[in-house]
C-alpha cells in the first residue's frame, strides 16, 4: 500500500488539547478535515513507550483503531540537558492531572536551581505519526528544535512550557512570539516538513 494523504480527507488528531489541535490545523495548511479524538470521545491511551516516537505511533493507531479514520498523533516534549534530558516524554506528566504547565514550569525551575550550575540549553522534540485504520503500515517521523530556558516566564501566547523556551538566536520566547512565526520554526513544523515530503 501506498502511504498516501489526499487533500481533503477526513482525519482524526489524537490528541484532547484544544491548543494542540489547532497548532497541527495550521501546520497541515487546513489541508484536510480534522476532528480530534477528544470530539469524538475516544480516551487517551495510556502512553507507556519510552520514547517520543514510540508514544506517537500508539496514540494513533489507537485513535485510528477507535475511531476508522486516518489518525495523526503527535508526542512532543521539553528536554533539558541539565537534568539529563528530563522532562521529555514525561513533559505532560509533570503538569499533573490538571494539565497545569505553570506546575510544570515552576518544577523545571525548581529542579534546575537544584543542579545548579549555569547550563540553560533544552530542545523540544516532536514526533508524527500517521496510522491507517486498518492496521497495515504506519508513518513516524521527527522533528527537535534547539533553544535555552529564560525565568520568569515570559509571554501568555501558545501552550505547554512556550513561555519558558526561547529558540537558537531568538529572543523571543515561543510565548511571546507570533503564532505564525512560532508555526513557521518549531519542532512541530520541522517535523511536519519531514511528513510532508513523505506523504504529499
Amino acid at each position: 500500500m501506498a502511504l498516501k494523504l489526499e487533500p481533503g480527507a477526513r482525519l482524526v488528531v489524537a490528541t484532547h488539547n484544544p491548543g494542540k489541535a489547532r497548532e497541527l490545523a495550521a501546520i497541515l495548511e487546513n489541508r484536510f478535515e480534522l476532528v480530534t479524538a477528544g470530539e469524538l470521545g475516544l480516551p487517551e491511551p495510556e502512553e507507556t513507550e519510552t520514547t517520543f516516537v514510540g508514544n506517537a505511533l500508539l496514540k494513533a493507531r489507537a485513535a485510528a483503531r477507535g475511531s476508522g479514520l486516518i489518525a495523526l498523533a503527535d508526542d512532543s516534549g521539553l528536554s533539558v540537558s541539565a537534568l539529563g534530558g528530563a522532562p521529555g516524554v514525561l513533559s505532560a506528566r509533570w503538569a499533573g492531572p490538571g494539565k497545569d504547565f505553570g506546575v510544570a514550569m515552576d518544577r523545571v525551575e525548581g529542579e534546575l536551581r537544584a543542579v545548579g550550575g549555569e547550563d540553560a540549553s533544552a530542545f523540544f522534540t516532536c514526533a508524527l505519526a500517521v496510522a491507517w485504520p486498518d492496521e497495515g503500515p504506519a508513518l513516524v517521523v521527527e522533528g527537535r528544535l534547539d533553544g535555552r530556558l529564560v525565568f520568569p516566564r515570559r509571554g501568555d501566547r501558545g501552550f505547554g512550557y512556550d513561555p519558558i523556551f526561547v529558540p537558537e538566536g531568538g529572543r523571543e520566547t515561543f510565548g511571546e512570539m507570533d503564532p505564525v512565526a512560532k508555526d513557521a520554526m518549531s519542532h512541530r513544523a520541522l517535523a511536519f516538513a519531514k511528513l510532508k515530503a513523505a506523504l504529499f
